[in-house]
């Protein structure tokens, strides 16, 4: 757990600890890979920036008691990211005159949505990636989510299979937790490493997975980062399977647990399911990817037909239980793979998108 703070907050961050690619198992689904490959209809389109976001808080400045614990969000807005796939779209199909394209991927590129790190970020680009990211927080007053993504034998060979080798890992994590430090970050820390292992393709891979994530949560931690690791979600383990692995992986000395990153369970189901596993571990706190599901599970993990948008993303701290925010940690429109017609994975996919959107009233 993160050590009580005396001051006011200064700077809000949300890590979410994990690569931008797609993820290959029946529980997750795809992210793009960086520096990603944005294409629409075949084609590829250039970076592009978004809009402000439409709502605002101010953290308070009042000091914490020294027995309490700093807040995971300390600001209530939730930080809009410039370069995602989104927003390279709508820059290109600007220049192509295509308005209707253009509107259509800037309502996605104006929502937040979780900054995802992989091994492509390594050495001086990562510090930099960090910084410019933390800096363009500050500036919106609000609080960044970044995803770490880089466990070795991530997604076990999967669509998503990469990241780095063990005696990479907690360098490169030592190098977030330095450079965050005193951000006041949340950290999501690699999305299907725990709900992945029960699964034969990943044999062996808990020996050392899960010493490397208690040690990540220890170094986050102790940077002030608020951390939360992989809870599955409400169709994969069941949750005192999946609180076992949480258990061994550190939990109880992070802020909690995140479920649904990628997938498309209702908002209502994940939190059912999040309470399950939260009495298991102590009664940890948690947060839920709701950038997909709209429409809740519709048949398949890979580029679903059917799904839709889910709601704005929100911070829920301190007002609604152990539920800390609703997230959009998955980047909608990126497909998740060569599956029901969607281009490789980490690929912007118009078609995609324009079928998540189509019903969405955000």
């Amino acid at each position: 757990m993160r050590k009580p703070i005396v001051a006011a907050v200064a700077a809000g961050a949300v890590v979410v600890i994990g690569a931008v690619v797609a993820l290959a198992f029946a529980g997750s689904g795809g992210m793009p890979q960086a520096p990603a490959v944005v294409a629409a209809s075949g084609t590829s389109t250039p970076s592009g920036t978004s809009p402000a976001p439409t709502s605002s808080a101010t953290p308070s400045a009042t000091a914490a008691s020294p027995s309490a614990p700093s807040p995971a969000f300390p600001f209530k807005r939730l930080y809009v990211d410039p370069n995602t796939e989104a927003a390279a779209a709508e820059k290109r199909f600007l220049a192509l005159g295509d308005t209707a394209s253009a509107s259509l991927a800037g309502r996605i590129a104006a929502v937040p949505t979780a900054v995802w790190l992989g091994e492509w970020f390594q050495g001086d680009r990562l510090v930099a990636e960090l910084h410019s990211v933390v800096v363009d927080a500050q500036s919106q007053n609000a609080t960044p989510v970044f995803v770490a993504y880089a466990i070795p034998n991530r997604d076990c060979g999967g669509y998503s299979k990469g990241g780095l080798t063990a005696d990479q890992y907690l360098p490169w994590m030592r190098t977030i937790a330095s450079t965050l430090q005193g951000s006041h970050a949340v950290v999501l820390l690699e999305p299907d490493s725990l709900g992945m292992l029960a699964d034969p393709k990943c044999a062996g891979s808990a020996e050392v997975r899960l010493p490397l994530l208690r040690s990540s949560v220890a170094i986050l931690e102790s940077a002030g980062l608020a951390t939360y690791l992989d809870g599955g979600n409400a169709r994969w383990l069941t949750p005192s399977a999946q609180a076992s692995w949480l258990t061994q992986a550190g939990v109880q000395q992070a802020q909690g647990f995140f479920t649904n990153v990628s997938n498309f369970d209702t908002t209502q189901a994940e939190r059912d399911y999040a309470g399950r596993v939260s009495s298991r571990v102590g009664w940890k706190h948690y947060v839920v990817d709701v950038s997909r599901n709209g429409k809740g599970w519709t048949g398949t993990w890979c580029n679903p037909p059917g799904a839709e948008l889910g709601q704005q993303p929100q911070v829920t701290e301190g007002t609604d239980g152990r539920l800390d925010a609703l997230l959009w940690v998955k980047h909608p429109g990126v497909s998740d793979g060569t599956c029901n017609g969607g281009p490789a994975a980490g690929v912007w996919w118009q078609a995609g998108a324009e079928a998540l959107a189509r019903d969405w009233t955000g």
